[in-house]
This record gives structure tokens, sequence and C-alpha cells, in this order.
């Protein structure tokens, strides 16, 4: 049995079953309990225990609603949410880079305990692989007036959670054989915005040296828009809009109500861009932690000591419509519509359209709203990036397959098994189209390398962005695949700009 010692006490865990050279330690708390008389506040220190404590499982994920497959469900009452995982090949004395995963899960769902992130491959790559829980939903996105002490209840808890978590192994990550001054950051889907805020909060600076994006989400709230939604669920939730009223209703009260908030939209074909996507909560832009949206925030500069590798996939948004979560366009007048909800420039829709002839309504919904959400954005944010200074490297995730009786696309978080080398998990066996063959498994490590590589030297294997463009590396299951096609979709954005979005 190992034992690590940490600032707050001794833990051990256990040897990884896929590679015994691996330790994995699961539910090392980096915070204290985000509930009782400080709820809502930011994260406090992780309080000290005695003795070895043997963190074998997974710590409580946060409150939520959903079941994932393969993942623990949240349970009222779990309090103990602000915990992380470590998978490590070293110990105390040996310097190993380091990468800190961030999940998605539109900052209301999901957790560390899903299958697909499991560190041990990216480990044996001589990574100290860290992942990690935060708030969610209204418990670390939604915004509370002061209390009646005068102390602030910030709003993006649970980026706040993140940094404490970053600050975590910045004091104590050199025990488990990682080194403190190459940390990387990765996220996807909403993770991966939480990256770029990372990358935004001057409370983040000098935490990590380098940073992942996977499909980041164009979605931050303002000021305005996050008291709407408090207004919204308390009202639900039957109690007062106040700090009182919100620490009257428990946590799965609030959960319940955001919700049903949620289902009103998506009921609703006249209640504009949240009817599409009802993603009520994501982090608020305008204030003291988070002055700029990212974007934005990049694009000034902000992060440009940050090295930076930001991916996403060619079909982003068709995942939601696998999982039936998206809106339903019948007809060329609900697209039109979709479009001016959103005040997209004619001129973008007339393209998709001439570049998609063949393509239903809700197709060119799927690829519209994807490029629109995760695509365009993310690229953007690699430019932004360059421009101001910094160095970022891009990449497309265009593998597709036939699998499990239908067509499946390069979708929505297809491409983390392949970046975690998890293919061989039967969890993930649906975003991927069934049990993974050997072009699949030579894809895999593929990306786990270049995510190693770029931890450890910030050279994933394939050039930077130069502010005039730059090569764009394509995952498929065959190499050297031109950007093709996909590259088409970018010009109409080009020529009439992105509008950036608000939950």
């Amino acid at each position: 049995m190992r034992v690590f010692t940490t600032q707050a006490g001794a833990v051990t865990g256990r040897r990884a079953e896929r590679d015994p050279g691996i330790v994995v330690l699961r539910g090392i708390p980096y915070a204290a309990p985000p509930f009782g008389p400080r709820r809502f506040r930011a994260p406090r220190p992780a309080l000290p225990w005695d003795g070895v404590r043997d963190c074998a499982d997974f710590g409580p994920v946060a409150p939520q609603s959903a079941r994932l497959p393969g993942a623990p469900a949240w349970s009222p009452g779990d309090e103990d949410v602000l915990s992380l995982n470590i998978w490590t090949p070293g110990g105390s004395g040996d310097s190993l880079p380091v990468l800190v995963w961030i999940h998605g899960g539109a900052y209301v769902f999901g957790s560390s305990a899903q299958p697909d992130f499991d560190g041990t491959v990216l480990a044996g790559h001589g990574l100290v692989v860290v992942t990690l829980n935060y708030r969610l939903g209204f418990e670390g996105f939604g915004h509370v007036p002061y209390a009646e002490d005068g102390e602030s209840c910030p709003d993006n808890r649970g980026l706040l959670d993140q940094v404490a978590a970053l600050t975590w192994v910045q004091d104590n990550i050199a025990a488990f054989g990682g080194d403190a001054d190459r940390v990387t950051v990765a996220g996807q889907s909403a993770g991966a915005t939480s990256v770029a805020c990372l990358m935004a909060m001057a409370g983040a600076r000098g935490l990590f040296r380098r940073a992942v994006a996977h499909s980041a989400v164009n979605a931050c709230a303002s000021p305005w828009s996050a008291a709407r939604t408090t207004a919204e669920v308390a009202a639900e939730a039957g109690v007062p809009a106040t700090y009182e009223g919100l620490m009257s209703a428990s946590p799965k009260t609030l959960v319940d109500a955001s919700d049903r908030v949620a289902d009103t939209y998506r009921r609703d074909p006249g209640s504009g861009p949240r009817h599409y996507d009802p993603a009520i909560y994501g982090p608020v832009a305008g204030g003291p932690t988070l002055p700029l949206d990212p974007l934005t925030a990049c694009a000034g500069g902000a992060g440009r000591d940050v090295e930076l590798l930001v991916c996403h996939t060619a079909e982003e948004y068709w995942l939601l419509d696998a999982v039936g979560s998206c809106a339903r366009m019948s007809d060329a007048g609900q697209l039109d519509r979709f479009a001016a909800d959103f005040q997209l420039s004619p001129t973008v829709l007339e393209a998709y359209r001439a570049r998609m002839p063949e393509a239903s309504a809700q197709e060119l919904f799927l690829a519209l709203y994807g490029d629109l959400l995760f695509g365009e954005y993310s690229s953007r944010l690699a430019e932004a990036h360059v421009r101001a200074g910094g160095r970022s490297r891009l990449a497309r995730f265009v593998r597709q397959r036939d699998g499990l009786g239908k067509p499946v696309r390069a979708w929505h978080c297809a491409d983390i098994p392949f970046a975690f080398g998890t293919l061989y998990d039967e969890d993930v066996h649906f975003l991927i189209g069934g049990p993974p063959g050997e072009a699949d498994r030579a894809l895999a490590s593929r990306m786990t390398r270049a995510w190693a590589e770029f931890a450890a030297t910030g050279d994933p294997g394939w050039p930077a962005l130069t502010p005039t463009g730059g090569p764009v590396r394509i995952w498929d299951t065959t190499t050297d695949v031109p950007a093709g096609r996909w590259d088409d979709f970018r010009v109409p954005w080009r020529a009439a700009g992105l509008p950036l979005l608000s939950p």
C-alpha cells in the first residue's frame, strides 16, 4: 500500500486494474463541503484528517438530476462534493507533467466519475492525471443576492471551485510525482468553456501553463440574464428570490425547479433562443469574478502566456438530436424563425442551404446550430488567442462510423474516449458506435499521445496557428485527411460575424 502525504493528511489508493504501474486515488477532498451556513459562498480549504484516508471510491457528485451510464447519481444529503481523483505512475521526487480535467454537462450535470474520464491510459504516457467535481446548476452558477451579513455570494461558484482544485494541485501534486510548474488544464463542452474562463480570470493566473479546450460552448450569461434565471427558478421553487429564500430551498428543490424552468422553454417555440437548447446556466460574465466573456477576454490578451490546444467535432449537434434533447425543424419556415431568434445574418443560413442542397430542415438546423454553439466558437477562440500574442493549435475530429444499426457521426463528446484512450469501456460505445476496431484504437493512440506530448512539451505534433491562419489537425481513422468540406462552413461566419450567446 503506497501512502501519499497532502497538506490535509495522508492518503492511499489502489493499483489500476488495466495497468498495475498506475496508482489511482479517488475522492480526495480539495475543499470543504459547500453547504450549511456557508452555502452559496466561495470554497474553503478542506478540513484536515488524522491517519491515512483510504481513497478507493469516487466522492459524491454535485446536485443534479442526470443519471449517466456507468457513473454514480447524486443522492440528496450528499455534501462532500468537492473532491478530485488522481492517476499517477510516479511518487514524491518525480517531476511529471500534470493534466487536470474539467468535465462538461451544460453546467448542470456530469462528474469526474464518468467512465470515459478514466485516466489510466494517459497516466501510462507519463502524466499525473487529475479529474475533479465542482458545483453545478444553481449551486454553482445561479445568481444569489447579498446575504444579510453583507458578505458576497459570488457568481461563478463552480469556476471558483475549479480554481480551488487547481490551487490544491499547486500545493500538493509534488507528493504524487507531479510538476506544479507543468500543469495543463483541460475540459470539454462546458468544461472547455470553463478552461477558457480560467484563462481570463485573474484568480486563476499562474495555476497552469497550458490549456486544452474540446468543443468550447458559446454561452456566457450576463448579470441581467443570471438575475432573470434566479427569479424564474425561485418562483418555480416557491421561495423569494432573496438570499434567505434561496437558502431555505434544499438543493433538490432548486434542481427540480431548474429542470421545470428549462422544460418550460423547451415546450414553448415562442420563447426565443432558450427554446432550442434550454441550458439556463453558464458562467456569468460582467462581474468581479469574470469581467469579460472568455472569447472577448482572449482577444484582448488575457491568458496570452498560456499555450492553448483547441479541438471540436465536425458534427457537434447531431448528438443532441440522437438523444432526443433538441428542438425539431420540419420546414423552412421554422428554420427561418430559428435564424431570426438568434439574429443570424440571412447570408449564413443561405450559405448552409447552398452547401447542403439535399439536407432536410432538421439537418440544416443541426449543422448550423452545432457550428454556432461549438465549432465556429472553438475555432475563433484559438484564433483570437494567437492574434493577441498567444500560442494556439487547432484540431477537428471528423471520424464517422456505421454502428448499432444507424450512422454514428463525428458528434459532440465522441472525441473524448479517443483522447482518454477509454474505447474499451462499454458505457462509451453509444458515443463511438459500438466496440472499437483496429483503426479506432490506432486513432485513440495518436490522440492520447498528442495530449501527453502537449502537456509535457507544448507540442502535440503539428504546427501552431499564425495570426493569418495555419494548419488544422484532422482526427480520423485514416491519416493525412484534408480539411476539405468542413472548412467551407467557416466562410459565411467570417463574412457575417458570430453572435455571442447568453443562456
